[in-house]
C-alpha cells in the first residue's frame, strides 16, 4: 500500500515537473512561433525538425539522455519539454498566421509599429489558438510526466510501476486517478483563464 503522505509528495513531484516543462516550452515555443511567422519560407523545416520528438518513443528519448543526463529531473525534464513544444509552437504560428491581412492593414494605417502591432492585435487575436496549443501540450504532459519514474525523476508514475511489478491493481490506480484529476482540472483551469483574459467580442 501507499501511504496519503507519500501520494501527496509524488503528486507534487509530477505537478513540479509537468508545469516546469510546460513553462519552458512556452517561453521557447511562443517567441519561436512569432519568429517563424516573420520568416515563413523556414517554419515548415523547423516545424517539421521539432515534430520528430513526438514520433520518438518516450522511453527511448529517456534511455537516449541517460548517457548525457544522468538519472533523475534533468533527463525528465528535458523530454518533457521537447515533447511539449511542439503544440505550441505550431498554435502559435497558426495563430499568428490567420489573423486577418485586413486587420493588420488597418493597423498600419493607423501609424502602429510592428511591435505594436504584435501586441496589441496579432496576438490579441491569436491568443485564442495559443491557448489552445497550451492546454494540449499540458494535458500530454501531465499524462506523460508517468515515465519520469522510469529514471529516477519520482512522480506518480512510481505507484503505477510498482503496480505493474508486482500486478497490484490498487497501486496502478493509485497513479492513475491523480494523474487523470490533474489533467481535467488543468484543462479546466485553462480553459476558464482563457475566458477571463479574451474580450467578450473576440469569443466568438
Amino acid at each position: 500500500m501507499i501511504t496519503w503522505e507519500k501520494l501527496l509528495r509524488l503528486t507534487g513531484e509530477h505537478l513540479s515537473l509537468s508545469l516546469s516543462a510546460v513553462l519552458l516550452a512556452i517561453a521557447v515555443a511562443v517567441p519561436l512561433g512569432i519568429l517563424l511567422s516573420r520568416n515563413r519560407r523556414v517554419a515548415d523545416p523547423v516545424i517539421t525538425v521539432v515534430g520528430l520528438f513526438q514520433t520518438l518513443p518516450a522511453v527511448a528519448l529517456l534511455a537516449f539522455m541517460i548517457p548525457v543526463l544522468g538519472i533523475g529531473t534533468r533527463p525528465a525534464l528535458t523530454a518533457l519539454f521537447l515533447y511539449a513544444l511542439l503544440p505550441i509552437l505550431s498554435n502559435t504560428y497558426k495563430g499568428l498566421m490567420g489573423v486577418d491581412p485586413s486587420v493588420k492593414e488597418a493597423a498600419r494605417g493607423m501609424g502602429m509599429t510592428a511591435r505594436q502591432m504584435l501586441f496589441m492585435v496579432e496576438l490579441p487575436l491569436a491568443f485564442r489558438v495559443i491557448m489552445s496549443g497550451i492546454r494540449t501540450s499540458t494535458v500530454l504532459i501531465i499524462g506523460w510526466a508517468t515515465l519520469a519514474a522510469f529514471v529516477g525523476a519520482g512522480g506518480l508514475g512510481e505507484p503505477i510501476l510498482s503496480g505493474f511489478a508486482m500486478v497490484s491493481p490498487k497501486l496502478i490506480l493509485a497513479g492513475a486517478l491523480p494523474v487523470t484529476i490533474m489533467a481535467l482540472l488543468a484543462d479546466f483551469l485553462l480553459g476558464r483563464l482563457e475566458r477571463r483574459v479574451i474580450p467578450r467580442g473576440l469569443r466568438v
